[in-house]
């Protein structure tokens, strides 16, 4: 499929000698005619099969054509360009005939709000940090098409208390962790796990300078919300119709986020804002404020107004709160307050109590019922007056009339679900005390959510896996979980963590669900094309192991259309003047960041040498399509 539609429109516009000058097209006046409908420049383009799939969309049969979409693409097309180094200049990458800078004279606040950004990740906080690829919805459709069309999973493997084993199929109940870019992750997921999700947890780069995060200063914060943006549509699509979505955030882009997830989820259906208390001591070296706090946003897919959480379970002190001093056959009851404020005039009436004292309502309060209710409440034995039946009122509310577990507040407390210190005890328990992960969650923490917002055997996702502790926490408590990590530490801290769950290991909430080891998960990855020449670029410490990675990404790489390769061996002696990370940069630019990973349309072909066993599995996942 092309990804140029400026080339095809050339192509079509050829040969009309009207629409050229100087052997440029004269896209204004094409714009002009468009604009006119021109009935025979219309009939030329939409004979052009790239262009009719990009422009027009069959509405009950009628064929429309998006013009307004195709003179945006004919205007703006080529100023949809990343930021260059004036190296990446030398090799061809060019706008209207002109190399681009480096510093770009126009910088917007908040550019690419119809555009999808790719997001990779890396721990290196210089390579690639201004490279991510924004593509606009309009004018990139087809590269929109690629990149996020279903990807081919391979290196698939099944663990459970005996061990790892190669598997052909996935089973519909079976937990699933994946590795790779989480955007490219989870379309690949929609084909089979649309509407399905209960409960999306994430707690995603807060944006805050320190979480690897790193993007174009100009535009890191609306590189920030677009990264959320394209994310949150998915996750959406991937909910079920009474499912929850909860993202963990703190002020630096909480208010930012909110106003982005009303406009995707609708703010209609957002629930509430969770206040967690992350810490316990002040840090006293702060000059203003010592953060203690972080932000959990609740919304619901669907009906928000009529969403019900799950309830948490009584603790002991709340159950022992009822007493039955009159022995009452009905059992243990809690003596509820008889007055409430402010008054209501018909509800001031006098109550004679059994020892014959009569008691009104104290001043400015009413009782809670009319004279009429609380003779009925009387009759039926539900007032309580005290031992010596003296005292004023209460209203026997009794333990086995009150629902099952209390409502949750929205202030969670250290002392109810843990704290940041807490997180980091549970993860180094698990590794010898080491500190493989920075900024893990609590597992009291993670368990709150998942028993608000989901029942056993419903599916719980974290995009944002990290050392899994959704995961891990699902998994003790009987929920089927989804998890997609890109980073490294997935094979590292992530896997083996849940290997561990799966032996039965007694930390975190263990103890409480009484947790004894057992089931299984499936593990797979994002087949890599360009990704694993990226991955060799990086990882090279010299500029010696970097230049062997060269001929490998010209003779094996998916390469950039825009790149001039004469232009690249004519300037290799400026480029071997460059700085390492320059020369990174430089490499990466060349490749198609479209094309990181392979798509599963391409399953079949030989040159990527999948397995039989590879490709059995990807047909189960997918349906075989």
């Amino acid at each position: 499929m092309s990804t140029n539609l400026i080339y095809e429109i050339n192509e079509v516009l050829n040969g009309i000698e009207k629409y050229w000058i100087n052997e440029k097209l004269a896209k204004q006046m094409v714009i002009d005619d468009l604009r006119n409908n021109d009935i025979k420049l219309i009939s030329k383009l939409l004979s052009n099969k790239s262009i009719n799939e990009t422009y027009v969309q069959d509405i009950d049969g009628y064929k429309i054509l998006d013009k307004e979409a195709l003179i945006s693409t004919l205007r703006y097309k080529n100023y949809w360009q990343d930021s260059y180094t004036k190296y990446a200049n030398k090799i061809g990458l060019t706008t209207e005939g002109k190399y681009l800078n480096y510093n770009s004279d126009v910088v917007l606040d908040f550019p690419f709000k119809d555009c999808l950004l790719e997001g990779g990740m890396t721990t290196e906080e210089n390579v690639l940090k201004n490279n991510e690829k924004f593509y606009n919805q309009i004018i990139a459709k087809e590269e929109i098409d690629t990149l996020l069309s279903p990807k081919v999973l391979k290196n698939v493997s099944k663990f459970n208390k005996d061990g790892k084993f190669k598997i052909e199929n996935i089973c519909d109940n079976d937990n699933l962790i994946l590795k790779g870019n989480n955007l490219v992750a989870l379309h690949s997921l929609k084909k089979v796990y649309k509407n399905k999700i209960k409960l999306i947890y994430i707690d995603p780069p807060y944006n805050t300078g320190k979480d690897g995060f790193k993007y174009n200063d100009n535009f890191n914060h609306a590189s920030w919300l677009t990264f959320m943006k394209n994310r949150l549509e998915v996750a959406w699509e991937l909910l079920s119709e009474d499912g929850i979505i909860c993202i963990s955030i703190d002020d630096f882009e909480s208010h930012y986020l909110k106003v982005l997830a009303d406009n995707i989820f609708g703010r209609e259906n957002f629930l509430n804002e969770v206040i967690w208390q992350r810490a316990y001591a002040p840090i006293n070296l702060k000059k203003t404020f010592s953060k203690s706090h972080d932000t959990v946003l609740f919304y619901a897919k669907n009906n928000g107004s009529q969403t019900e959480l799950n309830r948490i379970p009584r603790k002991d002190s709340m159950t022992n709160m009822y007493k039955n001093p009159d022995n009452d056959p009905r059992g243990p009851y809690k003596a509820d307050n008889f007055s409430v404020g402010p008054p209501v005039e018909k509800n001031i009436y006098e109550i004679t109590t059994p020892s014959g004292r009569k008691v009104l309502p104290p001043n400015g309060y009413s009782w809670r019922f009319s004279k009429e209710r609380y003779q009925e409440l009387l009759n039926e034995n539900r007032v309580y007056f005290g031992k010596k039946g003296d005292s004023s009122p209460s209203y026997k509310r009794f333990l086995s009339e009150v629902k099952d577990g209390v409502v949750a507040q929205t202030l969670w407390t250290y002392k109810e679900v843990g704290h940041n210190q807490d997180a980091k005890k549970e993860i180094k328990s698990l590794f010898h005390g080491k500190p493989v992960f920075i900024t893990p969650k609590p597992e009291k923490f993670i368990q709150r959510i998942i028993t608000l917002a989901s029942n056993e055997k419903d599916i719980v996702l974290d995009f944002f896996m990290g050392s899994g502790t959704t995961q891990a926490v699902a998994h003790k408590m009987n929920r089927q979980y989804i998890g997609i990590e890109q980073m490294d530490y997935i094979n590292t801290v992530s896997v083996p963590r849940l290997l561990k769950v799966i032996e039965g290991e007694q930390g975190g909430i263990s103890k409480d669900v009484k947790w004894q080891g057992g089931g299984s998960f499936v593990y797979a990855e994002l087949a890599k094309e360009n990704q694993k020449i990226v991955d060799k670029i990086i990882s090279s410490n010299t500029k010696e192991e970097l230049s062997q990675q060269i001929d490998n990404l010209l003779d094996n790489g998916v390469l950039n259309y825009e790149v001039d390769f004469n232009e690249f061996i004519n300037t290799k002696k400026e480029f071997n003047e460059l700085k390492l990370e320059e020369q990174k940069e430089v490499l990466i630019r060349i490749l198609d960041s479209n094309q990181l990973y392979v798509n599963y349309s391409d399953i079949e072909d030989t040159a990527y040498n999948f397995s039989k066993d590879e490709i059995a599995f990807n047909h189960s996942f997918y349906g075989g399509e």
